[in-house]
């Protein structure tokens, strides 16, 4: 695959898809340690046949963005948290564990290398980065991994989903995630196992599919690729609570600027024969970033939130905090925002 020109792109069509950058960043682990590795312009990577990611499926990975600001700065949103979530994920999976502080000076030097790339202030496009770690050992026998490959890629994209636009839900009969399983690590099998209860949900006419608690069925735990929340009539902003669902660097966000404007945000269970209860709704996430959700279909009975056409207020309010304190338009009372050194 040829590497991309930053002059054939057009900023504002970016889509939601990958593109071959000039720099990408790789470091192996072997003997026991971590081999010093840094920037790289290879952007594949080669594995035995026998390497126990392709059959034990001992991945993680993160995504983050890097934002253009007014100024022609960029900036980074929390990525000591990306470091941190994947440090867990890591440990779930009996990984070799990336160190923090690298994890981070690894993300700034991809976004450094690449910054023609980042999207111009006002496109509403950003640089999507993919740090991940792969098991490489050959094995045969199920166990864990000895050597590790960890590497980042970056590439630029439009918004994952277009505009505050409200979008139609429904709720999957298929479970994502098993309570005591890897639901709050960010894996390759998650999401794997969300792809056909995704692909029939869209094939009937929906955006994507809302996945309910896997022990009993009856508690909203979230979308194949972001974070359920809700506003209740009274005003106040909840999200699930559950040990099934992937800790949301971005719902931690939302949870503060949420008290900060008065919301009483709670991380609580929410059933869904309590939809009534809600007068807004939205999925969020680092790709997601806050997108309304209009209308949730749960055993043929649609349900209405909002509006099928716009987005509520609290939704807007929520969005335009949280982009603009990205972008660097809000101020950053909680010091979320790191910039890149250009």
């Amino acid at each position: 695959m040829a590497k991309q020109d930053v002059k054939d792109l057009d900023w504002s069509n970016l889509g939601f898809t990958y593109r071959d950058l000039p720099y990408s960043y790789n470091e192996e682990f072997k003997d026991g340690k971590w081999q010093n590795g840094g920037l790289t312009t290879d952007s594949t990577l080669t594995f035995s046949e026998a390497a126990e990611d392709l059959h034990y499926g001992q991945e993680v990975f993160e995504g983050m963005k890097a934002y253009r600001t007014k100024d022609g700065g960029i900036n980074l949103f929390r990525p000591e948290m990306n470091a941190e979530r994947m440090a867990n994920s890591a440990k779930r999976l009996v990984m070799e564990q990336y160190p923090k502080d690298k994890f981070v000076e690894a993300v700034k030097a991809v976004v450094k290398a690449n910054q023609e790339f980042v999207p111009p202030y006002g496109s509403g496009g950003s640089l999507y980065i993919r740090p991940f770690m792969v098991g490489t050992e050959p094995v045969v026998g199920v166990s864990p991994s000895t050597e590790y490959t960890f590497h980042i890629y970056a590439t630029p994209v439009g918004a994952y989903i277009k505009g505050l636009n409200p979008m139609p839900y429904t709720v999957s009969d298929y479970d994502r995630a098993a309570g005591a399983g890897t639901g709050q690590a960010k894996t390759a099998g998650n999401y794997a196992s969300s792809l056909l209860p995704s692909i029939l949900a869209k094939k009937a006419g929906f955006a994507d599919c809302l996945y309910l608690d896997p022990r009993e069925h009856k508690y909203i735990d979230e979308f194949g690729g972001a974070n359920f929340y809700g506003v209740t009539k009274d005003g106040q902003f909840l999200t699930p609570k559950s040990d099934s669902i992937l800790p949301s660097i971005t719902k931690k966000s939302i949870l503060q600027i949420a008290k900060d404007q008065g919301l009483n945000p709670q991380e609580t269970r929410i059933a869904i024969d309590d939809l009534d209860n809600l007068a807004e709704a939205g999925a969020m996430g680092t790709a997601a970033v806050i997108s309304p959700v209009g209308s949730l279909t749960y055993k043929g009975n649609k349900h209405v939130f909002y509006s099928e056409t716009e987005a509520g207020p609290v939704t807007q309010k929520l969005y335009d905090t949280l982009f603009g304190i990205q972008e660097g338009d809000v101020e950053d009372k909680h010091g979320w925002v790191e910039s890149v050194d250009l």
